[in-house]
């Protein structure tokens, strides 16, 4: 006979230890999500950087606009060797690309020049390949399923992989243009400078209002990066992700151009792009810049969405 039997008495419960982890009424152990901190998302943002911009692929992409701004230089210092001018048309159209025919007399022309010489092909293409390969490179290699472990998130992973092209953006933009400014200022004089108006500006002037160009110009390339994200979420190859946004940035580009589709083209995001041409007007024109600028942030908000409500519904496999 037991020991509570004999007195009567009812055995007292067991006291649970006070280390056991509370349950719910389904049995299973309930844990508190871990909520990352700010600087964790820094160090993610920074280990992003780091991954892109060691990659030869993106390596050579730079090598590759660094060059533009050096064969443009040395094809118009030859073309000038005999005293002529540049052939050219200014950025009203015809002839070349804007300011071409100012370079010889000023290098600082060469900057506005090779923006307007890549902005229309090698700067989106470039932007193209690295928002592409963004997240479906990710798929490709098999390290997406890695980096969403908590307390990544799908949501922050992709806001990361946006900001990270957009630095690429504006670091692209910044190497054509000091590539320009340096070979400009090696090949050319440079000087007090003439703007479209007519009226002259100093060289501190110019050399700022280069910097203000530069600045739109990647600006310019904030829908073309959305447009690409949203392709590398619906695809887990790489190469078909980069080969598509490269292919619709030459259609919409190509489509750009037919005089039928006049009614549809302001609304392509490749339109207004040389609009800052108008920067060098005294005084500006910002008509068509605030234009540019606010379409770009229409396809930011529309393409980044479809790649957030893409990416968040999405089954990873690798």
């Amino acid at each position: 006979m037991s020991r509570a039997e004999t007195t009567g008495t009812s055995p007292t419960p067991p006291t649970p230890p006070a280390s056991r982890t509370p349950r719910t009424d389904t049995g299973r152990a309930t844990r508190t999500p871990r909520t990352p901190s700010p600087l964790w998302s820094l160090s993610l943002f920074r280990s992003e950087l780091v991954t892109t911009f060691r990659r030869w692929r993106t390596l050579a992409l730079l090598a590759v606009l660094a060059a533009v701004p050096i064969v443009l230089g040395i094809a118009v210092k030859i073309e000038t060797s005999d005293g002529s001018s540049a052939v050219g048309g200014g950025p009203e159209g015809g002839g070349g690309p804007a300011f071409i025919s100012q370079i010889s007399n000023n290098g600082l022309f060469l900057v506005f020049t090779a923006l307007a010489a890549t902005l229309p092909f090698f700067l989106p293409m470039a932007i193209g390949v690295i928002a592409g390969d963004a997240i479906a490179g990710e798929s490709s290699a098999g390290t997406l399923r890695y980096l969403l472990v908590a307390p990544a998130g799908r949501t922050r992973l992709l806001l990361t992989k946006y900001a990270t092209t957009l630095t690429f953006c504006l670091v692209a933009t910044l190497v054509v243009a000091i590539s320009a400014l340096t070979i400009g200022a090696f090949l050319f004089p440079l000087g007090d400078l003439m703007t479209i108006s007519g009226t002259n500006i100093s060289f501190t002037e110019g050399l700022g209002r280069a910097l203000l160009i530069a600045l739109v110009v990647a600006a310019s390339l904030i829908g073309v990066a959305a447009l690409g994200l949203f392709v590398s979420t619906l695809t887990s190859s790489g190469i078909a992700a980069m080969a598509t946004t490269v292919g619709l940035l030459i259609t919409i580009q190509i489509l750009d151009q037919i005089p039928q589709l006049h009614a549809l083209q302001p609304y392509f995001f490749s339109h207004y792009w040389l609009s800052f041409a108008d920067l060098m007007r005294e005084p500006v024109y910002w008509d068509d810049l605030v234009k540019n600028l606010g379409l770009q942030a229409v396809y930011a908000a529309v393409f980044g969405s479809a790649a957030w409500a893409r990416f968040t519904t999405k089954d990873i496999t690798a």
